[in-house]
């Protein structure tokens, strides 16, 4: 039997709550599962501790067991310290398109450009008066 440690979707439309279960591989996500390990409320704040909550005991024995977890526990797991950090690929589904980049360019240059305009008078001013006082030391 595969056994799985994943997430068990419950809670209602837009509200998600997960139960962190021990699952066979063949059961459905939601369906029949062995054991409740923990719980995982995606809307409470990442530094808040009932955010994800294990019973580690019992995913210690389960994953002795030969049960493997999703990549979610598996990140759980390794915040915990329970599992060693894998390396993971950021794939190029998350870069920004051309368009996005285009955009962010010249953003960046109208920036640049507002950043020079602000200095640039800034400095002329200074050169106004010169003028103006070598004209009254003249007088």
């Amino acid at each position: 039997m595969a056994m799985k440690i994943r997430l068990a979707r419950g809670g209602s439309k837009k509200r998600p709550f997960y139960r962190v279960v021990a699952a066979d591989s063949r059961m459905p996500r939601d369906g029949r599962y062995i054991e409740k390990l923990g719980t995982y409320n995606p809307l409470l704040a990442k530094d808040d501790e009932n955010r994800v909550q294990l019973n580690m005991e019992r995913v210690q024995y389960w994953l002795g067991e030969g049960a493997q977890p999703t990549d979610r526990v598996s990140r759980f797991l390794e915040a915990a310290g329970v599992v060693e950090k894998k390396e993971r690929a950021n794939l190029k589904k998350g870069e920004p398109g051309k368009k996005a980049v285009e955009r962010a360019e010249e953003k960046a240059q109208k920036a640049a450009d507002a950043a020079e305009a602000a200095k640039a008078p800034a400095e002329e001013a200074p050169a106004e008066d010169a003028p103006a006082e070598e004209a009254a030391a003249e007088e």
